[in-house]
């Protein structure tokens, strides 16, 4: 599944930076993620990079937005392809 940021969020900045989608972006009022470039860092890291920075724990799976593991992977593959 896509993760989604909550109205928690403090505007740190550390999230952004460690995205390797560039799914993350400051919206109106706090960070906001991609659901189309957000791969929960499949095929990057063992786990999402936002969630272990966030020292305030407002990364959340975004339950609308269910997606398998292997769902996660094909997405990937299709980032890494349209950004070569």
């Amino acid at each position: 599944m896509a993760l989604l940021i909550t109205d928690e969020c403090i505007n740190c900045d550390v999230c952004e930076m460690e995205c390797p989608n560039g799914a993350i972006s400051q919206g109106e009022e706090i960070y906001v993620i991609d659901p189309g470039r957000c791969t929960e860092c499949v095929g990057h890291f063992d786990a999402p990079q936002c969630v272990a920075v966030c020292p305030v724990d407002c990364i959340i799976g975004d339950p609308e937005r269910l997606e398998s593991r292997d769902a996660l992977h094909k997405k990937y593959l299709r980032l890494i392809a349209l950004d070569e």
